[in-house]
């Protein structure tokens, strides 16, 4: 057992899943038979040392989840359906980021083949929307609120779809038994977090209470549950066991799929335009990694329809003239650096990145070294530029114009890292889009409002927008699944985090930590945030980063100090095992033996 600086919650009864009990400032943790006596837990606050095992490893947003995937790699299960387990666990107990009415992208790294494949599992967008979606009478954008609360933001969700696939390539459990925990958790009740009763007393209560189905499961007596109170959500066991009986038919073309469509088109004041057809069509595709050399590694991310990939591998493309290892993470120079090399990236990803089914996104061009040392020339090691910067032109790009777009993107998504006992990897993001999604609940689980990562115009400054609603695309998204290479191709890092737009700047952060400074993968994930997003330098409120402000602003930084809530999860993987971090800034844990 060990002593952590985890803020207070009870965690009792995880059926067959683990048995945590929690007392103001401490966690005794007490593995479940077959879960084994030498894991290791960890609750990822700040000044915690990392975890550390030899076989295996998951890290994850709940602590109740994390135990689903760890007994589940106790009994030599493959990373996937460790991966199946949490994200299904993770529907329950973290209802406001992630499940199976939303979207999700998958880096899976085989360790007997040593082959790398991604997987897009991401919203797609009915076929009756176009570019007037989230337009008014009058032809302005609907405000993000009421654009996402209701039927009008459903994208036909992809995630239950990917985890099938996933575990028809790569799993070896049966899907009976990566269900289980959740079956279980839903039935019996599971205890609330800390975060889920912060957010089911907030602002987003008004919205959930609107949906009958939603107000019953989260709201229990009419009231809001209390952090540690357990709350159970019945439907979803037998949705779960639907889905085990009939396939994934039952939720695309069966019954589900008849309420989901109903819930769309029904939504009061908001109805949207999802048809059985969307449900039908929908197929998980198979992408090309997005991978850059970074010094003597390799770093892979997810490509198009998503910018992190791409916008991760830029931030460190446009760092590798400057030596970071000498400055070290305190100093005001590197994170200068760092903050100039976001607005370069992010002045790209506005431009030219969006579905690549749709538009011509010249993702090879976006990565080219010799583009990215040009770029990289405009830096100023002692000056910011005035922001916004102008995007590149990158090579390999059409002669097509597109106008930028900068559309605000929800922080809620979740991210899951995994390590097997065979060397297999994961590294999987996972959203409903903006807190709780849609606010609509069909069988169990929340609706994505996935379609609001498009741009809400369609046309600007007289040219289209590339990231524009088109019928059958799939929205631009920040999620960034990342998995680092070494000079063999063997994985050395994965990572990824939610964050909304920010998430490449915390993806990248934290690699530099890593890779550079030589941190392990809980003190990078502990650093303080430097953002910045192609506008003003962003540093994390009550963090080290803080600190920088006065510097910054004297190399003509316009500083603003904010909360920003990453939620990085990450394994390093080396010679001597594994190390494990949990973001301080969220309920996650990394468990390993």
């Amino acid at each position: 057992m060990r002593r952590t600086g985890w803020k207070p919650l009870f965690l009792l009864g995880a059926i067959g899943v683990g048995l945590l009990f929690v007392a103001a400032g401490t966690v005794l943790a007490q593995p479940l038979p077959g879960a084994g006596a030498a894991s290791q837990v960890a609750a990822g606050r700040s000044g915690e040392p990392a975890v550390r095992a030899r076989q295996f490893m998951v890290a994850a947003a709940n602590p109740i989840a994390a135990w689903a995937g760890y007994d589940v790699l106790a009994e030599n299960g493959t990373a996937v359906d460790a991966m199946i387990a949490v994200q299904l666990v993770l529907n329950l107990v973290e209802p406001q980021s992630s499940g199976i009415g939303g979207g999700a992208l998958l880096l899976h790294f085989d360790g007997p083949s040593r082959r790398l494949v991604a997987l897009d599992g991401r919203e797609t967008a009915p076929r009756a929307a176009d570019g007037g979606l989230f337009l008014d009478a009058s032809g302005r954008p609907m405000p993000i609120l009421a654009a996402a609360a209701g039927g009008r933001s459903v994208g036909t969700p992809g995630t239950l779809k990917l985890l099938l696939e996933a575990h028809k390539r790569w799993g070896r459990l049966s899907l009976d038994r990566l269900f289980r925990p959740a079956i279980g958790l839903a039935e019996s009740g599971f205890p609330v977090s800390l975060q889920l009763a912060a957010l089911l007393a907030g602002d987003a209560a008004e919205r959930l209470k609107r949906d009958r189905r939603a107000r019953d499961t989260f709201f229990p007596g009419g009231r809001a549950p209390q952090a540690g109170e357990t709350l159970r959500n019945p439907a979803f066991a037998e949705t779960l066991r639907f889905i085990l009986s009939a396939g994934d038919e039952a939720f695309y073309l069966g019954p589900i799929g008849t309420d989901i469509v109903a819930a769309v088109q029904g939504a009061p004041g908001n109805p949207g335009r999802l048809a059985p057809i969307d449900l039908e069509t929908y197929r998980v595709v198979e992408r090309q990694p997005a991978c850059i050399p970074y010094r003597v590694w390799r770093v892979c991310g997810m490509g198009p329809p998503s910018s992190g990939g791409i916008a991760v591998g830029q931030i460190l493309g446009l760092l590798e003239p400057f030596d970071l290892r000498s400055m070290g993470p305190g100093s005001a120079d590197a994170w200068h650096l760092f903050a100039e090399a976001g607005k370069l990236a992010f002045a790209d990803r506005d431009r030219y990145v969006a579905d690549a089914d749709f538009v011509p996104v010249p993702v090879q061009g976006l990565l080219d070294t010799a583009y990215l040392a040009a770029r990289a020339q405009a830096i100023s090691p002692g000056r910011a530029a005035p922001a916004p910067v102008a995007p590149g032109s990158p090579p390999r790009r059409v002669e097509e114009e597109w106008s930028s777009d900068a559309s605000a993107e929800p922080p809620d998504t979740s991210h899951v890292s995994i390590v097997d006992a065979q060397g297999s990897v994961v590294s999987l993001s996972s959203t409903i889009e903006g807190g709780f999604g849609s606010h609509l609940m069909v069988r169990g689980f929340l609706l994505n409002s996935g379609l609001t990562d498009f741009s809400f115009l369609p046309y600007a400054a007289g040219r289209p927008v590339a990231n524009r609603v088109e019928p059958g695309k799939r929205p631009r998204s920040s999620m960034a699944p990342t998995i680092v290479l070494d000079r063999e191709g063997r994985p050395v890092l994965v990572i990824g985090s939610p964050g909304g737009a920010r998430i490449s700047p915390y993806v990248a952060q934290a690699i530099i930590g890593v890779l550079d400074w030589g941190l392990d993968v809980q003190q990078a994930i502990g650093l303080g945030h430097v953002v910045n997003r192609n506008g003003p330098t962003e540093l994390e409120a009550g963090m080290a980063a803080e600190a920088l402000k006065d510097a910054l602003a004297a190399r003509g930084h316009e500083v603003v100090v904010m909360e920003q809530v990453s939620g990085l999860h990450g394994i390093q993987i080396g010679p001597d095992g594994l190390v494990g971090g949990a973001d301080p800034r969220r309920d996650g844990i990394a468990l390993g033996r």
